[in-house]
Parts: C-alpha cells; structure tokens; sequence
C-alpha cells in the first residue's frame, strides 16, 4: 500500500481523519465523492469504498486502488462464506491486500 504521505499528495483526495494505522478519506471520482476508510494493520492492507445512495462502480474501484496501491501491488475483493459475512453498510465495498503473502492469481490469458 502507498505510504500515507504518497497517499495524501492526491488533488482527488481530501483527508478527513488520519492516523498511524489508517484514516478517513474523501475521493473524487467525475463529480461523484466517495467515502474511503484504509488501514494497514494486522497483516493486511484494507481500504472500504461507500457511497450513500448505491454501491461503487468498478471504474470507481479501481480509481481508489490505484490511489492507495502500488502499480506492482494486487488487491481484491472478497466474496467470503455466508456465514463469516457482516455488512454493516449496504452500499460499501472492499479492497484488501495481504502484507505477507502474494495473492495467487491465475494465468494471463484467464484474467
């Protein structure tokens, strides 16, 4: 994940809240804000995208990605079991990176 200080040089991003492990974000996308929480504690790299009136698009993610991630870094999104699920707001997605293991991806040609 991007350093803090990479992340705050963004004209498209106004900084609402920040810390060591992570902070609240405002990024513009078109004339669209969205609502960004990152942290990068525990092992992972987490950043969630919200809107209030409907979900992220794809375009709108990977905005963000390439905001708080490195070109060469992967992130994802999850789809876990039903029974490991929380969804605390319904028009928020996520973005996450392991800090310790590489993701498998398949080939190239599949993606």
């Amino acid at each position: 994940m991007r350093s803090p200080q990479e992340i705050a040089r963004s004209p498209d991003l106004l900084v609402t809240m920040g810390g060591e492990d992570g902070g609240a974000f405002k990024v513009r996308y078109g004339r669209q804000w969205l609502k960004v929480i990152a942290s990068w504690g525990r092992g992972w790299d987490h950043v969630s995208v919200s809107l209030d009136h409907r979900s992220p698009t794809w375009a709108e993610m990977e905005h963000v990605k390439r905001l708080f991630f490195r070109p060469d870094e992967v992130a994802m999104q999850l789809h876990v079991a039903e029974s490991d699920h929380i969804n605390l707001h319904p028009n928020c997605l996520h973005l996450w990176r392991s800090q310790n293991e590489s993701i498998p991806l398949p080939p190239k040609e599949l993606v």
